[in-house]
């Protein structure tokens, strides 16, 4: 059974910094493409960032340059490194298996329970 559990989320002011982990088990990790997705109350899905197996990432335009997505393949574990964080990137993130864009992201199947980043002085 794929299980991805996402952590690292919490309350940070404006400028701020996190570090979001997504742990994955139940498939070969270092097999899938994984995607970072972000759920805002009222706004619907927003695609965040995507990286392949071979460590090739893209970034939606809003984040590009803030977020830095990575993995460890030993640790089947992908991360999200959230930088110079505004109050727009207060959402839930999920993590998802497979390679999702902005043209597809409503296709991701986030599993986890996410974890809930707020930006607010």
């Amino acid at each position: 059974e794929v299980q991805l559990v996402e952590s690292g989320g919490g309350l940070v002011q404006p400028g701020g910094s996190l570090r979001l982990s997504c742990a994955a088990s139940g498939f070969t990790f270092s097999n899938y493409a994984m995607t970072w997705v972000r759920h805002v109350p009222g706004k619907g899905r927003e695609w965040v960032s995507a990286m392949n197996t071979g460590g090739r990432s893209t970034y939606a335009d809003s984040v590009k340059g803030r977020f830095t997505i990575s993995r460890d393949n030993a640790k089947d574990t992908l991360y999200l490194q959230l930088n110079s964080l505004k109050t727009e990137d207060t959402a839930m993130y999920y993590c998802a298996r497979g390679y999702y864009n902005e043209y597809n992201v409503a296709l991701a199947d986030c599993k986890g329970q996410g974890t809930q980043v707020t930006v607010s002085s």
